[in-house]
């Protein structure tokens, strides 16, 4: 099973649903790029404040789970 995040998951049902506009799409895009920091920011700050160093941090961890987006 492919990996995906809430905002993937809702703007594929949305294209099933409905034909998105430009606007829609921009939406979409910048909701993506908020969710990925959002991920990226977690990760780091749990790689951070724990003793792991074979955890993968911030952006490697997000291409690794996510790496089709």
């Amino acid at each position: 099973m492919e990996n995906k995040t809430a905002v993937q998951w809702l703007y594929e049902a949305y294209r099933k649903e409905a034909i998105p506009t430009d606007a829609i799409l921009e939406l979409f895009k910048k909701a993506k790029e908020m969710e990925k920091e959002q991920i990226m920011g977690a990760v780091y700050y749990t790689c951070s404040s724990m003793t792991h160093y074979d955890l993968p941090c911030g952006n490697q961890y997000y291409n690794q789970t996510f790496k089709s987006e």
